[in-house]
């Protein structure tokens, strides 16, 4: 068996039924299902959606994605093998989590298979949201060159490098480009302000401006619930990002829920505590892979200087990583995964084919 047959390195040509193009990411891709398929299994599953909601298939993939380029290994190795089951097992940990304790229902309907979500159409709002408990990472590199304002907050002086900060920081960014929205650079990712949301807040997806305190409230009770409990196992929550959107819900009323991921090593960083404490910095999460990568070729400026993307792109399609910087990954995510939930990650022989098996013989979606 080659090692390509244990990752699921390529999630946008499977056989699901569909009348739309297929929407395929760094990660996911998703499958939005006919009409009749939706509302079938609405009924049959009993979705606590409208009958008329619009579903997709999301499948998240085994590719790695750093520095916005995809990385192979080694060997056939394409992917990084129990990557998509602990990075889906993750979320839906959290998301659980959050819908008991109270703060908000996220996009997921249902779990077919460790690999693939069942989700409701979302109307996603477009920001990044940032939340971060230590100064580390782009932030700490920012404030050693003098930089004090922060996404309109302002930092005090004489913080040293990974220092925890007294509250949790939303530093939002934008999600796609925006156009036209006076001080609002024009750029997918760009740092914006609170005041910059206030004022064009329906330019961002937003309802009300009680929906931008809102957002801000789940953030930080959200980040709370993750940092508590990953501080019973002795790793501490550093910095993460959320996304949030509008769906319909039963009722027929829209609110504001979690969507993408939430909490995960590839969303997050994560240090381990014992070696905080002792001055060292572990990475629990893909910041240890960026690193790796810094480190394993001669010119690293390539994967840091956005004007060398050109040179960046080729570098990722026609150099293959070794196989053991995969493996690596591969171990501290299921690691992590572990740890939250509880149970061992169980990694595939054939994971398409197991997919395709699971939404066939319950769920009537293969042609």
């Amino acid at each position: 068996m080659t090692q390509s047959m244990n990752v699921l390195a390529h999630n946008d040509d499977l056989p699901i039924r569909t009348e739309q193009p297929i929407h395929s990411g760094k990660v996911r891709s998703v499958y939005w299902l006919t009409e009749a398929d939706s509302q079938r299994l609405i009924q049959e599953h009993n979705y606590p959606v409208p009958e008329s909601t619009p579903l997709a298939i999301m499948v998240i993939s085994d590719r790695i994605s750093a520095f916005d380029c995809i990385w192979k290994g080694e060997n056939g190795l394409d992917g990084v093998p129990g990557k998509g089951a602990a990075l889906n097992s993750i979320s839906n940990y959290w998301f659980q989590r959050f819908k008991e304790e109270g703060l908000a229902n996220s996009h997921i309907l249902d779990v077919p298979h460790p690999l693939v979500w069942i989700v409701q159409k979302a109307r996603p709002v477009k920001i990044e949201a940032i939340g971060r408990q230590y100064i580390t990472g782009s932030m700490w590199r920012a404030y050693e060159k003098g930089e004090r304002d922060f996404c309109g907050i302002q930092l005090p002086e004489g913080l040293t490098q990974h220092q925890k900060l007294d509250d949790i920081l939303i530093t939002p960014s934008t999600k796609g480009v925006l156009r036209g929205l006076p001080g609002v650079p024009e750029a997918d990712d760009a740092n914006i302000t609170r005041r910059n949301i206030e004022e064009n807040l329906h330019a961002f997806n937003f309802n009300s401006a009680d929906d931008i305190s809102r957002y801000e409230t789940l953030l930080k009770e959200g980040f709370a619930i993750i940092q508590n409990d990953f501080a019973k196992l002795d790793q501490l929550f550093v910095d993460t990002k959320f996304e949030f959107g509008y769906v319909t819900n039963k009722e027929g009323n829209e609110e504001l829920i979690y969507m993408d991921e939430v909490g995960t090593p590839d969303s997050s960083r994560i240090w381990d505590g014992t070696a905080y404490q002792s001055g060292k910095i572990i990475e629990n999460s893909k910041e240890g892979f960026r690193q790796a990568l810094l480190n394993h070729f001669p010119d690293p400026d390539i994967l840091l200087n956005k004007n060398r993307m050109d040179e960046r792109t080729q570098l990722a399609e026609n150099h293959r990583l070794p196989v053991e910087m995969l493996m690596d990954l591969s171990n501290t995510y299921q690691a992590v995964a572990e740890k939250i939930i509880g149970a061992c990650i169980e990694i595939s022989d054939n994971p398409k084919e197991e997919v395709i098996e699971a939404l066939g013989a319950k769920y009537g979606l293969i042609v």
